[in-house]
């Protein structure tokens, strides 16, 4: 995320803090079931991003039955070409992820994704890039049409007397519904049903622990409540804290007493990822019988090389280069992550960043022109055929 946007962030945040006595209080899931309860009516559409999957084998044990139903010719394919994408966070730098998906489409060469897992801004693109290039348009109108104003209400006063936010997250909340209704929930139905997968990233800020959707899973279930949940994660995915307020969702345990968990941006825990720890790929090589050739793409809405900026000596400044410094860190620490586990499971690794010499200047958290420019940058660079990243920063 641009600077200006971050200090002003953390500057408001910074004062939230001698309000905090005034927050309301809810009903937070006991200390001892949080491994138990579920989303009412939808049973088992997540797990924690930070242990081994529970029923794994099941789990699996599925998606092969959908594979063998709708695409039996898949298993036969012995060295067939997998490709998954995972897209990061980066705020307004979403535009770059969403440009470099639309010249992907225009170079020709972009595959079909097997699974697609977006944390922050990238859960925003994420739905999208599952669904493939017929919602490239989409992807521009949300990343080069909105602003600042567009997507939050300010509130600075109440987010200083003790409330969650100095934004209202509503105008998010009214976009994310224009573009995923029911006809898109169901397009996405039904690739999950093909054994394709979505899944997305938030954080329980009461366990600080990374969660992980199956969003597939939820819009298969076709319940009353799927495209209300679907919708609230990308919100909370996308909440940055003390910017966007944080999104509550009901919970309830096996008495069926309700809770409220707080989830809110995925990229506190995980700023990019591909599936949940401890999973071992050649495991489902001899469950499916078939040996693939894996590729990861990794989208990161940011740059990943230091840059220079000389700093100003002021709270302000020095708070958001600080803050900027450590995001990219740990950006950084992911995409290691990531490289470390692709090449455990013989996954070839494919890195596209921001470029370091883009430097077009931002004047608020959404700022439509720079936005504009950083899409043109993305797209360019993916249509005229990316020199792909075989390792993460500093290696």
């Amino acid at each position: 995320m641009p600077m200006k946007p971050i200090a002003w962030l953390i500057a408001t945040c910074t004062s939230m803090l001698l309000a905090a006595c005034a927050a309301d209080i809810r009903n937070a899931v006991p200390a001892g079931i949080t491994d138990q309860v579920e989303v009412q009516g939808l049973g088992r559409v997540r797990t924690w991003g930070d242990v081994e999957i529970p029923h794994i084998e099941r789990i699996s044990e599925i998606r092969l039955k959908q594979i063998k139903d709708t695409r039996p010719g898949v298993l036969s394919q012995t060295k067939r070409k997998v490709s998954y994408l995972a897209i990061s966070g980066g705020g307004s730098d979403g535009a770059f992820g969403a440009g470099f998906l639309a010249g992907w489409t225009a170079s020709g060469d972009r595959p079909e994704f097997e699974i697609v897992t977006g944390v922050s801004t990238g859960a925003l693109i994420a739905p999208f890039a599952f669904l493939g290039s017929r919602y490239d348009r989409q992807l521009k109108e949300i990343y080069t049409r909105y602003s600042t104003d567009d997507l939050m209400k300010k509130q600075v006063l109440a987010g200083l007397l003790g409330g969650s936010a100095v934004s209202d997250n509503a105008p998010m909340a009214d976009l994310i519904a224009k573009y995923v209704t029911s006809s898109f929930l169901e397009e996405i139905a039904r690739e999950h049903e093909k054994g394709r997968r979505l899944l997305i990233g938030t954080t329980n800020a009461d366990q600080e622990r990374p969660v992980i959707w199956d969003l597939g899973l939820i819009a298969q279930k076709r319940t009353p409540q799927s495209l209300t949940l679907f919708r609230r994660i990308l919100l909370a995915s996308s909440a940055l804290p003390g910017l966007f307020p944080p999104v509550h969702i009901k919970v309830a345990d096996t008495n069926g007493t309700t809770y409220e968990e707080m989830h809110i941006d995925g990229g506190v825990t995980d700023n990019t990822f591909l599936l949940p720890l401890h999973l071992n790929f050649d495991e489902l090589d001899k469950l499916y019988k078939v040996r693939w050739n894996r590729r990861l793409y990794i989208l990161a809405n940011a740059k990943t090389a230091p840059t220079r900026k000389v700093v100003a000596n002021s709270t302000f400044e020095i708070a958001g280069r600080s803050i900027n410094t450590m995001i990219r860190q740990q950006l950084e620490g992911d995409l290691l992550k990531l490289y470390l586990r692709a090449k455990s499971n013989r996954i070839a690794y494919q890195l596209a960043d921001i470029p370091a010499s883009f430097d077009a200047p931002s004047n608020e958290a959404f700022d439509k022109e720079y936005m504009k420019k950083l899409y043109e940058v993305g797209y360019e660079a993916a249509r005229n055929g990316y020199d792909w990243k075989a390792k993460p920063p500093g290696i």
